[in-house]
């Protein structure tokens, strides 16, 4: 069950915040300009569906539908999505 505590801690803790707060990032600018590009209201409609994603998924591992496996792929890929982030940046 390591693998899925460890998804678990990493959806709640880590993944879903930096999801809301880039979330929140974009509602700000938005707010502040009174109107959204193209652009912007693309990233805040995919990062909108990222979330529902990843909060599905989280409601999978807790509900136990997701074996030992497929949390270990998850967490890797994430990491990889994550390091890609870094390196970009």
């Amino acid at each position: 069950m390591q693998n899925a505590e460890d998804l678990t801690d990493l959806l709640e803790n880590d993944v879903l915040p930096e999801i809301e707060d880039y979330i929140d990032t974009i509602y700000a600018i938005i707010n502040d300009k009174k109107k959204a590009t193209d652009e912007e209201k693309s990233d805040l409609a995919e990062m909108q569906e990222l979330r529902k994603e990843f909060l599905a998924m989280l409601e999978d591992v807790k509900s136990g539908e997701m074996d030992e496996d497929e949390c270990a792929e998850i967490i890797e890929e994430i990491d990889a999505m994550r390091n890609v982030g870094e390196d970009e940046a």
